[in-house]
C-alpha cells in the first residue's frame, strides 16, 4: 500500500523549504544591497505610520488618538524622507536590551554564589557590547542591514533543513 506523504507533513515540509529558500536569498539581497534594502524597509514602514497615523487623526474619538496619531504621522514622515528605520529600531532594540542585561548583571553580583557572579561580568560585559551595536546600527544604516541579512540566511538554512 502507498503511503501518502502529504498527511504525514509533506507539505509543510516543502513549505519549509520554499520559505527556507525565499529567507536566504532575501538575507542575501540585505547583504549584498543593503542601501536598497535599509530605504525599502524605511519606505515601507514609513508609508505604514503614515496610513496609521491619519486614520487616528481622522478617527479622533480621543486626545490620546489624535496625539498617537499626530506622533505616527511625524514617524511615518521620517522614515520614509529621513530616518533609516531599520537602523533606528534595531539600535533601540540594541539599547533596551543591554540595559536589562546590565541590570540583570549589577543585581547578579550581590548574590551569594561564586558562579552567579562571574555569570554576572559576562552580563555587565554583553549588556556594554549591546549598547556598543547600538551605536553603530543607530550610526550606520548598514550595519543593520547586514546584521538582518545575516539573520534571514540563518533562519533560511534552518527552515531549509527542516
Amino acid at each position: 500500500e502507498k503511503v501518502n506523504i502529504t498527511k504525514f507533513g509533506g507539505k509543510n515540509m516543502e513549505a519549509n523549504k520554499i520559505s527556507g529558500i525565499l529567507s536566504i536569498i532575501l538575507g542575501l539581497i540585505f547583504i549584498i544591497f543593503p542601501i536598497f534594502s535599509s530605504g525599502v524597509v524605511s519606505i515601507i514602514i514609513g508609508i505604514s505610520l503614515l496610513f496609521f497615523g491619519i486614520a487616528l487623526v481622522l478617527a479622533g474619538f480621543t486626545a490620546s488618538n489624535i496625539i498617537i496619531g499626530i506622533l505616527s504621522i511625524i514617524f511615518g514622515l521620517l522614515f520614509i524622507f529621513n530616518i533609516d528605520a531599520l537602523s533606528f529600531i534595531l539600535g533601540l532594540q540594541f539599547y533596551i536590551i543591554g540595559i536589562i542585561i546590565l541590570l540583570a548583571g549589577i543585581l547578579g553580583l550581590f548574590s551569594d554564589t561564586q558562579t552567579s557572579k562571574l555569570a554576572s561580568v559576562l552580563m555587565i560585559i554583553l549588556g556594554i557590547v549591546s549598547f556598543i551595536l547600538g551605536g553603530f546600527s543607530l550610526g550606520q544604516p548598514l550595519f543593520a542591514a547586514i546584521l538582518i541579512g545575516i539573520a534571514l540566511i540563518i533562519q533560511g538554512i534552518r527552515l531549509y533543513l527542516e
